[in-house]
């Protein structure tokens, strides 16, 4: 009878052992991975072609470059006063002209026929005026003479009343004589009255007229003269000293009333018109004090006037000279204008750049110790100058960052340098 024989394991590592190493050093891996290892996505740069700036402490000035262009103080613009067919143009554009030289010549035969009947019609009025008064005259001799002949009869009846009283009393004529006599002389007295009465009143209404119609005649007059007015904005003038610029009038051209016509510079003084970005708009304000450089002279400005339009992005202001002038100024002329929006004041700097377009100042790339590498950072960025960008948060004096143009870095969170 055979009996069962007990197989010894075999001893050392086997294959099944080392799969299961492999799998624990894996998982070793991945848990050092999740522990201890950088997540942070990378990007290769070569230092050198990178624009790399210092934070450092200094004196912020406040300010910004605009550009400007010369244009004159003042520009009065010339619409006609006058419709009219122009007839001859004596003063050509760019050409000086003083205080009331003719421009342009314009002709209105309908205004000439205007001015004809308003003459026709105060000639009318002034004889017609004449007439009434000659009748006035008239009538006040004649109420006059009617006066003095009712006062002539008003004594005769008077005396004939006054002795044929006597005579009465006496006895010597009879009643009804003496009635008659009485009753004649009332007549006469209340008659009298009443011329007086209508020689006032015809006198009062004739000079109501009259003055009616010299007030007539005063206006008539006055509108006949601002008619003539009319005839002579005919000759368009110069209302100022200046050069004269756009002029849109050619012979034979019919112009309407108040069409612009041209414009007028006055070059006694200049000023400088730019245009600014909207983002400084709360900022802007007159009176601020502005400066620019021309040959080794520094010309200082204020602001005039701000516009308060903003149109693609921008608005204008004026500025005026704060003092001297350059020489040989001229219209059109380009300067580029420092414009003090504050006080300077002590500040952390940051060298401007191209990275402030891809992050809008909220971020940057800030170098290590050994400038190996940059890491991003949140940063707070205040005011800005040409020059510098005022640092409020995040940044310290001494630490390095990269301030040219982050477009290539894509959303990696650090660039390391090779």
């Amino acid at each position: 009878m055979s009996m069962d024989r007990v197989i010894e394991k075999k001893k050392g590592l086997r294959p099944k052992h080392l799969l299961w190493g492999a799998g624990v050093l894996v998982l070793l891996l991945l848990l050092y991975q999740i522990l201890f290892a950088s997540h942070d996505s990378v990007f290769r740069a070569e230092r050198d072609k990178l624009t790399i700036s210092s934070v450092e402490n200094g004196q912020f000035n406040d300010y910004i470059t605009i550009i400007g262009q010369v244009e004159p103080i003042t520009t009065i613009y010339l619409d006609a006063e006058e419709g009219g067919r122009v007839k001859e143009r004596l003063i050509e554009e760019g050409s000086m002209v003083k205080e009331g030289d003719i421009i342009l010549r314009l002709e209105n035969r309908q205004l000439y026929q205007t001015i004809l009947n308003s003459e026709t019609d105060l000639a009318e009025k002034e004889n017609y005026l004449r007439q009434t008064r000659i009748n006035f005259e008239t009538e006040l001799i004649s109420s006059r003479r009617n006066i003095l002949d009712n006062e002539y009869r008003l004594t005769r009846k008077k005396r004939t009343y006054e002795q044929y009283e006597k005579l009465y009393k006496e006895e010597l004529i009879s009643k009804e004589d003496y009635l008659q006599a009485k009753e004649d002389y009332n007549y006469e007295v209340k008659l009298l009255e009443i011329n007086k009465q209508k020689a006032k009143n015809d006198s009062l209404i004739q000079l109501t007229s009259m003055k009616t119609l010299e007030t007539d005649l005063l206006k008539m007059r006055q509108m006949l003269g601002l008619v003539r007015e009319r005839l002579d904005n005919l000759n368009v003038k110069a209302p100022v000293d200046g050069q004269l610029g756009m002029l849109d009038a050619e012979i034979g051209q019919s112009i309407s009333q108040g069409q612009r016509i041209g414009m007028i510079h006055v070059l006694t003084s200049f000023k400088v018109k730019a245009k600014i970005d909207e983002h400084y708009i709360d900022r802007v304000r007159r009176d601020l004090a502005a400066s620019f450089e021309r040959n080794g002279v520094n010309y200082r400005m204020i602001v005039k006037k701000v516009y308060p339009e903003v149109r693609d992005g921008q608005f204008e202001i004026d500025l005026i000279f704060d003092g001297d002038t350059p020489e040989n100024i001229r219209a059109g002329q380009t300067y580029h204008v420092k414009l003090e929006l504050g006080q300077s004041e002590s500040a952390l700097l940051l060298s401007r750049g191209g990275f402030f377009q891809s992050t809008g100042g909220q971020w940057v790339f800030v170098l290590n110790e050994n400038g190996t590498e940059a890491v991003k950072r949140s940063i707070r960025i205040g005011k800005q100058n040409p020059q510098y960008y005022e640092v409020l948060e995040g940044l310290q004096p001494g630490e390095q960052v990269i301030t040219s143009s982050y477009e290539l870095f894509g959303n990696n969170d650090k660039i390391v340098f090779r």
